[in-house]
């Protein structure tokens, strides 16, 4: 979701990457909220984190506590920034429950990411 957002919020003013610490199909509920706010990511995977180890980036955004512990350091990203970001893969319930909870996550990254893009700007 957060990559794309950040393509969508940021008109191509960065090359963006995402990857998990594990790699595999996206959850439908966040092809369902994306797709809410007329974002369609049914074609995007969930790339394994590991791919990106050699490469060099400006930022390395972490967004769920999970993540920020299994990332790796990547030494070349000057600036590292997390975001906690309950992971709503994990809400159980309704469905409409975890729906909320999707879209709850999107719309923090939402947010978030509006603040980066504003504060990148400068």
């Amino acid at each position: 979701m957060a990559e794309a957002l950040l393509r969508s919020m940021a008109a191509g003013a960065f090359e963006v990457h995402s990857a998990g610490t594990e790699a595999g199909s996206l959850h439908p509920l966040a092809v369902e909220a994306m797709g809410e706010i007329g974002i369609d990511i049914s074609r995007q995977e969930a790339k394994p984190v590991s791919r990106y180890e050699d490469q060099a980036f400006d930022y390395v955004i972490t967004v769920c506590d999970d993540a920020q512990e299994a990332c790796p350091s990547f030494p070349a990203a000057p600036r590292r920034l997390h975001w906690s970001i309950p992971d709503p893969s994990r809400v159980t319930g309704s469905a409409e429950a975890k729906l909320s909870a999707f879209r709850d996550a999107r719309d923090r990254l939402t947010a978030l990411i509006a603040e980066f893009v504003k504060g990148a700007a400068r």
